[in-house]
Order: structure tokens, then C-alpha cells, then sequence
């Protein structure tokens, strides 16, 4: 009997060359800009060109459509040292991997020679348009509508927390094209300056203010059947197989969060003096320190799991899941542990630890929220025990 294949630990040269390419551009090129950029909500565009022409915008994809060729396992580790700088990039190179990612499994061939390679060298940017007011984890309650005439889609309707709507040229839209529920939605790509399609309001948010989120207004909008993804009816799979990706992407940029927010308490801990000596030789504050190093390690590890299955063509549902709650709320929980350690310091914005902070809850609601999380491993857990006690 063969052996399964093995998940190590250590990185590869490929992977440590990607991590160190994602952290020599954030300190370099994100870092001196990012507290104004937050403060103002301003997103600079050029910064995704620049890391498509490291390579890093196109990780996961086939080099035949100008993709590395590479896998998850790599892409998170430049994911990871992207959000240790800024939150909302990391989101941005995500979210713009998600249609790349939809159209290398689901796209004909006409498709991923035409949309993917301008998002794979981070020429363009993907934007990806499923919830709506009456349907955020009930994804199959979608009501926006897509009616066919001819050898076109008319799309109608209204698109929520779209993240950088304004910005992509490549929108993948999931519409209701037939009966209630899943089985009625199909998934459309729509392209900037399509005729009807307009941008709404932007969300004024507590965190993560760079990478802007949208209302999506379709009126009338004629997209080409060719733009149709897979077919009729396979929107709500095109849309679940997404999110289980972005599942992956979501937890890394939590593992980059978490470790900035633990570098900034740990560096505190050594210089803040308190009643003669550096406050982490208080053991109340090295219990703190100890457990948020723990509980990070073991995220990170539950992270690599989940691309190393994907990357070998494993199921992966379950553990992205985890790693998706796991890895957001470890994050959630070791910001708010720094702008403890931080004190007074922590509650002001002369410290970045406040905004790890909030930006960490946002992971905790995007890509299905952790309360989704929890029901996707229960029923899987639960499925998984009634096959082998049957």
C-alpha cells in the first residue's frame, strides 16, 4: 500500500522567496503611506500593478494565462506578509485572485485567455458580487435578476460589501436566473463600463478603510451569454467554491494581522518600565504575551493545512473553515491582548495596535461569518461521524 502524502512544515525556497518579495514591497512601499491612506480612504491602484510585476497578484493560476503557476501555499505566505503591513492590500490581492480563481475552474477557454491575464500581472483588478440586503449568509436568497434576451442577460437589481467595486474592471455578478433557491442562481462576469452598471454608496467603516466596500447597482445591464460562467443554474457552486478559497486568503491575512499586533506588544513589553523594570518581566503581562504567541502558532498551522490540501487536490472545505474561524478569531483575540499591554498608548492612534484591532473583527464577518464557520464544521463533523458509525 502506497504512502499519503506528507505535509511539512517548512517552507520551501519558493515559498520564502515569495514571503520575502511580499515584505521588502510592504515596509517599502505600503508602510510610509498606510495611516493617512486609512485615515483618508484612498486606494492606490498603482500598488497592485507594482506587485503584479512581482509576480504576486496571479500566485494560484496557470502561467499559460500569465500566472506563476504556483499554488496556495504560496500565496498565503505573500498574503500573510502584505496584512502585517496593510489589512486592505492583502484584501485587495485576494479579491482580485478570486475571479482568476473562479474562471481557471470554471471558464472556457475564451474567458481565461481574456479576463485572467490583465488581473494576474495586476493590471486590472477583480471584483467579486454576491450578497445583497436580504441575502449575507443566506447566499441562495438572492433576488438580483438576470433574464435571458437573445444571446444576452439582462441583469437588475442591487449588490452589497462589494469590496473594490469601484475599482475592478472585472466583476463576477451571481444573479437569479431560474427557480428559488440555489439551484435558480448563475454567476455572470461584468465588465466596467457596461451600460447600467453603476456604483452606489461607499461604506464608511470602522477598519480597513484603503480597500473600499460597495453597493452595486445593476439597472437593465446586458451582459453577453458568453459571459455567462459554467452554466445556468451553477452560480451558487461557482460562488461556495470561491468562498472556500477565500476562506484560505482570509485566515492568512488574520495570521499577518495578529502577528504584526504581537510584534508591537512584544516590542513594548521590552522598553515600557514599570516600577523599575520592563513591564513583560511582569508575569500578568508574559501570560498574556505567551498565550497570544500559542494561540497564533497553532492558527498558522491550521492555515497551512487547509492550502496544502487544496494545493494536492485534497478536500479542503472543512479545513478552510476551520482555518478561516480558527485563524480570524485568534486575531480578534490577540489584538485586543495588545492594545491591553499598550495601555493608554493602545487606545490612541500614535500606535498602530488600535488598528489591527479593528481590522481584525472585520475578518470575522467576511467570507461567511465565524457563526457560518462553526455551522459548515458541525455539519461536516456530524456527517463525517454518521458515514463511519453507519
Amino acid at each position: 500500500m502506497s504512502a499519503s502524502p506528507q505535509f511539512f512544515l517548512e517552507e520551501t525556497s519558493v515559498q520564502q522567496e515569495i514571503r520575502s518579495l511580499a515584505r521588502k514591497f510592504a515596509q517599502k512601499e505600503l508602510a510610509p503611506l498606510i495611516e493617512e491612506d486609512e485615515h483618508n480612504a484612498v486606494f492606490r491602484a498603482e500598488k497592485i500593478a507594482q506587485l503584479g510585476e512581482l509576480g504576486l497578484t496571479g500566485i494560484p493560476v496557470p502561467e499559460q494565462y500569465g500566472g506563476a503557476g504556483l499554488g496556495y501555499s504560496e500565496y498565503i505566505c505573500a498574503i500573510e506578509e502584505l496584512a502585517k503591513v496593510s489589512s486592505s492590500y492583502a484584501i485587495s490581492v485576494a479579491v482580485t485572485g478570486l475571479p482568476q480563481v473562479i474562471l481557471d475552474l470554471f471558464g472556457t477557454e475564451a474567458q481565461k485567455e481574456k479576463f485572467i491575464p490583465p488581473l494576474a500581472s495586476g493590471q486590472a483588478i477583480g471584483a467579486f458580487s454576491l450578497s445583497e440586503a436580504g441575502s449575507g449568509s443566506d447566499a441562495g436568497a438572492l433576488r438580483t435578476s438576470a433574464s435571458r434576451s437573445g444571446d444576452k442577460y439582462i441583469l437588475s437589481g442591487t449588490k452589497l460589501w462589494t469590496t473594490q467595486a469601484d475599482s475592478a474592471s472585472t466583476l463576477i455578478v451571481m444573479a437569479r436566473t431560474g427557480e428559488a433557491g440555489p439551484r435558480g442562481v448563475s454567476a455572470f462576469l461584468v465588465e466596467k463600463g457596461t451600460p447600467g452598471l453603476k456604483m452606489g454608496k461607499r461604506e464608511k467603516k470602522m477598519g480597513c478603510n484603503i480597500s473600499h466596500t460597495m453597493e452595486v447597482l445593476l439597472d437593465q445591464v446586458e451582459v453577453p451569454e458568453e459571459n455567462l460562467i459554467g452554466r445556468e443554474g451553477q452560480g451558487f457552486r461557482v460562488a461556495m467554491t470561491a468562498l472556500d478559497s477565500g476562506r484560505i486568503t482570509i485566515a492568512a491575512t488574520a495570521i499577518g494581522v495578529a502577528s504584526a499586533a504581537l510584534e508591537v506588544a512584544l516590542q513594548h513589553s521590552r522598553t515600557r518600565e514599570q516600577f523599575g523594570k520592563p513591564i513583560g518581566d511582569f508575569q500578568g503581562i508574559s501570560f498574556m504575551l505567551a498565550q497570544m504567541g500559542a494561540d497564533l502558532e497553532a492558527a498558522r498551522l491550521v492555515v497551512k493545512k487547509a492550502a496544502w490540501l487544496k494545493d494536492k487536490g485534497h478536500p479542503f472545505s472543512l479545513e478552510a473553515a476551520m482555518a478561516k474561524l480558527l485563524a480570524t478569531d485568534t486575531a480578534m483575540k490577540v489584538t485586543t491582548d495588545a492594545v491591553q499591554i499598550l495601555g493608554g498608548s493602545g487606545y490612541t492612534q500614535e500606535f498602530p495596535a488600535e488598528r489591527y484591532m479593528r481590522e481584525a473583527k472585520v475578518l470575522q464577518i467576511v467570507e461567511g461569518t465565524n457563526q457560518i464557520q462553526r455551522l459548515v464544521i458541525g455539519r461536516a463533523l456530524i456527517g463525517n461521524t454518521e458515514k463511519k458509525t453507519s
